[in-house]
């Protein structure tokens, strides 16, 4: 921990490198998914299936299509708002603001990560 004034807390996760960044990129699991793996939350990846939980867009599940670090955000299939010409584009989502329902286990690295929490 950095200080316990808010803006060094603040400036600390504003100003820090992309492999600090990768911790505050996880979300809570589903109930089901906590019984099956004993722990409470994981690093959202590409390929997750997700549920927003907050915001406008709340209840709408949809896979994670891609992931910002340098924002800190998630961009979910299936959320998106339009502009004023009409297109549509995708909205970003906080991973605090999610719950995984399905993970993607495409290598055994994660299900390592995961087992050992």
């Amino acid at each position: 921990m950095v200080s316990n004034q808010p803006r060094k807390q603040r400036k600390a996760r504003y100003n820090a490198p992309l492999h600090i960044r990768q911790k505050y990129m996880g979300a809570p699991l589903s109930k089901e998914l906590r019984a099956k793996y004993g722990c409470r939350s994981a690093s959202v990846i590409v390929g997750d299936v997700v549920k927003v939980m907050r915001g406008d867009h709340s209840g709408s599940t949809g896979k994670v299509e891609a992931i910002s670090l340098k924002h800190g955000t998630i961009v979910v299939e299936g959320v998106s708002v339009s502009k004023a010409d009409g297109t549509e584009v995708a909205r970003p989502v906080y991973p605090s603001n999610v719950m995984i329902t399905s993970l993607e286990m495409k290598d055994e690295r994660r299900e390592a990560v995961i087992s050992r929490k």
